[in-house]
């Protein structure tokens, strides 16, 4: 029987193939969309180079100092002064990784001007982040106490800055007006990780900005790292006793607010200006209602094409009634039909994901990244796209089954 069925889907696929063109790209595409979206989101949020730890991490990026009566407020990354003083205090993180947001500033070669992205961090960012040393290694506590101008830089700035050369662990290299002696060479990071992209990395001791000052709010951030995913509760906890204690550090302000989140939190709590949550809630269900949005587009345009094919084999459906066929049994047809139609776009939707994938990994269009299908979303972008092929087929199904005999040879 489902041969039968499958044999009769092809030739009505290949009689109208205008119409089959337009179902095939709405559920191709659709499905493209979504796994190429997807495979965004996954390279940013999840497990990857170099911040392989973020299953037990949390992050500081924010504090919120506010005015209650007036309703005006603060917010911005801290200063080192206040990492180091309440962040680097804290008892339950194995190591606190300590770094400035990442800044553009100049170097020349060749009387040509490049852009560097310098970071400032303390020695544990290099205990938190798990970065690929293409030679050299990083600078020491001790280097850090002394004020050396000493630097790791990525084997891109190797190659813009020095060209095509063996080695440069030693040799110096200016930026910002500011020489700096190299100490290692790490694999580059895509611009796409916040947290960790940069071009050159630097002591905070070295730093233009002045790291003493006791003001709290500045340019750093934090990540904790704990010894185990069961102790980020009692991290979460522990920070959050400390905040309760901190007062504002300017007069015109009374109420002092800082979180330490998982990575997706650190943002989404940011974005959705939820004072009391981390704003995750708001995001999924954003996500959520676009996808399903997204999906019931090409359904209903499935439906109308499906109606319409059926109202052109009312003669067919006339014919095999007329002949004893039974309304269950031509709906199940029709319902077959639509889910094999389905299962053919699902199939250009994945080849078209995986070609425009590699074609954004070989572009360079953002350079380090590697962007892959996520297999768990891959699974339920199949399951969707087949519960909505079903769904696009009962109403048109069902129309079709309470055509009479005789109506339907009529037009014939």
């Amino acid at each position: 029987m489902l041969t039968n069925y499958f044999k009769i889907a092809i030739a009505v696929l290949k009689r109208r193939k205008f119409f089959t063109f337009i179902s095939l790209f709405g559920i191709s595409f659709t499905l493209t969309i979504i796994i190429v979206t997807t495979a965004f989101v996954d390279n940013v949020i999840s497990n990857n180079y170099p911040e392989v730890n973020r299953d037990r991490s949390l992050y500081i990026n924010f504090l919120q100092q506010r005015n209650s009566k007036f309703g005006s407020e603060m917010n911005g990354p801290a200063s080192y002064y206040y990492m180091d003083k309440y962040v680097n205090s804290l008892k339950t993180p194995e190591k606190v990784a300590i770094a400035s947001l990442f800044m553009p500033v100049n170097a020349y070669v060749n009387n040509k001007k490049l852009v560097v992205n310098n970071k400032f961090t303390n020695e544990g960012w290099w205990d938190v982040m798990q970065y690929e040393f293409l030679e050299g290694k990083p600078y020491t506590q001790q280097q850090i106490d002394n004020g050396d101008r000493v630097a790791v830089i990525t084997d891109d700035l190797k190659k813009n800055y020095f060209g095509d050369v063996p080695a440069v662990v030693g040799k110096f290299i200016e930026v910002d007006n500011v020489q700096y002696r190299i100490t290692g060479v790490v694999k580059s990071v895509p611009v796409t990780m916040l947290i960790s992209y940069a071009d050159l990395f630097a002591p905070y001791t070295v730093s233009k900005s002045d790291y003493k000052s006791k003001e709290f709010a500045g340019i750093y951030s934090a990540v904790l790292l704990a010894h185990s995913k069961a102790d980020i509760p009692k991290m979460q906890q522990e920070y959050a006793d400390v905040v309760a204690k901190i007062r504002p550090d300017r007069k015109d302000f009374d109420q002092f607010k800082s979180n330490a989140d998982t990575y997706v939190a650190s943002f989404t709590r940011q974005m959705s200006n939820e004072n009391d949550g981390t704003g995750l809630s708001f995001l999924i269900t954003v996500a959520v209602i676009f996808i399903l949005f997204f999906m019931l587009l090409p359904t209903l345009n499935l439906v109308n094409i499906n109606i319409s094919r059926i109202m052109e084999r009312s003669s067919e459906i006339g014919v095999r009634k007329a002949f004893g066929a039974s309304s269950k049994t031509l709906v199940w047809q029709f319902i077959t039909e639509n889910i094999i139609l389905t299962f053919f776009g699902a199939v250009i939707g994945i080849l078209l994901s995986f070609v425009i994938l590699q074609a954004i990994n070989n572009s360079n269009l953002i350079n380090n990244i590697h962007l892959s299908i996520n297999f768990t979303v891959l699974m339920f972008s199949l399951l969707a796209t087949l519960v909505f092929g079903l769904l696009s087929g009962v109403y048109p199904a069902w129309r079709m089954s309470r055509l009479q005999v005789v109506t339907a040879l009529k037009a014939q």
